[in-house]
């Protein structure tokens, strides 16, 4: 039996499968959680500190930090950014 993703790309894979969008949303979501979660410890900003400054709920900024959930907000982000004297970039590629 051939395997016909055996010398493949693995984009091309999740595109086969229908799912390349999903798991990309997620990485980019993980990335970006990471991020601000290794700036908050670089400048020694608590949660609760952090999420005082973003003018938000902990439990807000807990979903941010959260690599798993994909329902974060521009405004969100650009907050938390701000916050820690980042700057958001996004672009289509």
């Amino acid at each position: 039996m051939k395997n016909k993703n055996i010398g493949g790309n693995f984009d091309d894979f999740l595109r086969e499968e229908n799912i390349y969008e999903e798991v990309n949303a997620a990485a980019i979501k993980r990335v970006v959680a990471y991020q601000i979660a290794q700036e908050m410890k670089r400048r020694k900003l608590t949660k609760t500190e952090m999420a005082s400054r973003m003018k938000t709920s902990r439990a807000a900024l807990e979903r941010l930090l959260d690599p798993t959930n994909a329902s974060v907000t521009l405004f969100t982000l650009e907050r938390a950014a701000s916050v820690l004297g980042k700057t958001l970039k996004i672009e289509l590629a």
